[in-house]
């Protein structure tokens, strides 16, 4: 049976450039894809087990799917964040470093909700980012007010359960 490195090595060489065109072709953009299909490599080489693919490039495709969708939520939430950065005076903008710990922060927020219900997520948004009652959730959302406080409560276990249970 070949080494782990071996396997990598010969995944590396036989697939690669294949991985940089795919995700070429769903970024549209050339150093995104280099840098994106040079992680998925890392993602493997951070597993450090054997791999026996049957389908090395339907695996391949699934890791990196999952890096494109992560660099996709991390451009728009820098948009966003800039776009709102761009309402402010110029002395009151952060520097660099903050911005950079703020993206992470963000794209680390925006992880923790990817794993809830889309309704609750919503209702989560509304009260922790809106301040809204949850009287006004409910109207809103056409829910009665007792879902509201379902969803809220569902979505702080999820993320107490995500930072204390990890």
């Amino acid at each position: 049976m070949p080494s782990f490195n071996a396997t990598l090595r010969v995944l590396y060489s036989d697939h690669h450039g294949w991985l940089n065109g795919w995700l070429r072709s769903k970024l549209g953009n050339a150093a995104d894809a280099a840098d994106l299909a040079q992680d998925t490599f890392v993602r493997l080489l951070h597993r450090n087990e054997v791999l026996e693919l049957k389908a090395p490039r339907a695996f391949l495709r699934t890791v990196a799917r999952g890096l494109v969708i992560d660099h996709w939520r991390r451009e728009e939430l820098e948009r966003a964040y800039l776009e709102a950065l761009a309402h402010l005076p110029a002395q009151q903008a952060p520097s660099p470093e903050s911005r950079e710990l703020v993206f992470e922060l963000l794209e680390s927020i925006a992880r923790m909700l990817d794993g809830l219900r889309p309704r609750v997520r919503r209702a989560f948004l509304m009260a922790q980012c809106e301040g809204l009652t949850h009287k006004q959730i409910a109207e809103r959302m056409g829910i009665s007010v007792r879902s509201v406080e379902r969803y809220v409560a569902d979505a702080l276990y999820h993320c107490y359960l995500l930072r204390y249970e990890a």
